[in-house]
């Protein structure tokens, strides 16, 4: 039994990669199951760090938009907004170049607050970062439904 307000397809998960940080980091959703929802992010130029490796707050943008996401697929959006409360990350294993792959599964979906696990692994499957994200769920007021 899917966890999603309506029957999303990965077309409609999309909505999110407009002209915002998604776009310029390269983030990419690449699936959504009934409970889950993935994308991938290039580590090059633009999130890496000096260093060469994979930047841990490009990991945090990361997990911070597959959480939202999934949140947000979760709520009637006509009447309900996500917004992050906090968000933490332990970064495991250093990554240089390629690509790596969130997932996000929740943990409680509840009517005021969500907690979303994501986990975010390297091309061969090793886990680079584990994150968990709070989100408040709100109301809209009249002049947010617009």
């Amino acid at each position: 039994m899917s966890i999603w307000f309506k029957d999303y397809q990965l077309e409609d998960v999309w909505q999110f990669a407009g002209k915002n940080m998604l776009a310029h980091l390269g983030i990419e959703f690449t699936d959504i199951g009934e409970d889950f929802l993935k994308a991938k992010m290039p580590v090059d130029h633009r999130t890496q760090q000096p260093l060469g490796i994979l930047h841990g707050g490009a990991s945090v943008v990361l997990a911070e938009s597959l959480a939202s996401s999934g949140g947000y697929l979760t709520i009637n959006p006509a009447k309900q907004m996500c917004v992050g409360l906090e968000i933490n990350a332990n970064h495991i294993r250093p990554v240089s170049d390629g690509y790596v792959e969130g997932v996000t599964r929740p943990i409680h979906i509840g009517k005021r607050t969500q907690v979303w696990e994501i986990k975010i692994y390297n091309q061969q499957g090793k886990i680079v970062c584990i994150s968990r994200n709070t989100l408040a769920v709100l109301e809209k007021r009249n002049k947010d439904k617009g």
